[in-house]
């Protein structure tokens, strides 16, 4: 039987890059997968090739809005065999390479407000959602964010400031949840990539001497497949490792050691 048979999973951000990944991980090991997506539905179909019939469910959502949020997680429930889920994967994001210090002031107000809704407020909801739904029941469920490196040590691209601030925003609050209800059987993990190999990274590079650069400053003079963030999430959802709850799992190839 494979190993996320029974579970439902929803996945943020679902059709490109990471979230793509995850999403064929979760396919491809069993799941009941909600796939999130905004504007971009060919690509969400393509991390869902190879389901099974009834296996996966499309379901689009503005994470700007967070009525659309709202309604996002209530249509995720429906999709759920007896409105359970199991797994959030809060995934969704994005990393504008304007709104730096000396950028307009406009473009930083722009630029800020929209990373703290959409990387923050966003799966912020949804992990509330998640959070309220679980406790008390008989099965509670996990949480996975993804979180990045430049939560902890800050972008190489003034550009991509208010990313990195929103991600530590959001991961904090992931670590938050883990320490709060543990007792209550919900988990909470943080994995924290480095550069990996998607639009968004590639868009980074290009602002900070390109792609060969950035290369020459990875150990294993590679950028991180993101098929292997997807096998990751594959696996904590499985729940075998419920002890690494509100740990931040990095992977980035020995790029960044703490």
């Amino acid at each position: 039987m494979p190993a996320l048979s029974g579970k439902t999973v929803v996945v943020t951000g679902a059709s490109k890059g990471i979230g793509a990944a995850i999403t064929a991980a979760m396919v491809k090991g069993g799941a009941r997968v909600i796939a999130h997506y905004g504007t971009d539905l060919a690509g969400a179909e393509a991390a869902v090739e190879g389901a099974s019939e009834g296996q996966a469910t499309l379901i689009q959502a503005d994470f700007s809005d967070m009525g659309a949020v709202d309604r996002f997680w209530n249509a995720a429930k429906e999709a759920a065999p007896e409105s359970r889920i199991d797994v959030l994967v809060n995934n969704a994001g994005i990393m504008r390479q304007t709104g730096g210090i000396f950028d307009p002031l406009e473009d930083w107000d722009r630029v800020w407000a929209e990373a703290m809704a959409v990387n923050v407020y966003a799966p912020a909801r949804l992990l509330r959602h998640a959070v309220a739904d679980w406790v008390g029941a008989d099965q509670p469920g996990a949480i996975i964010g993804i979180g990045s490196w430049a939560a902890s040590r800050g972008t190489a691209n003034p550009g991509a400031i208010a990313y990195a601030a929103s991600k530590a925003a959001i991961v904090a609050a992931t670590k938050t949840v883990a320490r709060n209800y543990a007792d209550k059987g919900i988990l909470a993990y943080v994995i924290s990539p480095g550069v990996v190999r998607t639009r968004m990274s590639v868009d980074s590079a290009a602002m900070v001497g390109g792609e060969d650069a950035v290369t020459a400053t990875l150990p294993m003079a590679e950028w991180v497949p993101p098929s292997d963030i997807g096998e990751l999430a594959a696996f904590l959802a499985e729940g075998r490792a419920r002890h690494l709850t509100g740990a931040t799992i990095d992977v980035n190839g020995a790029a960044y050691i703490r």
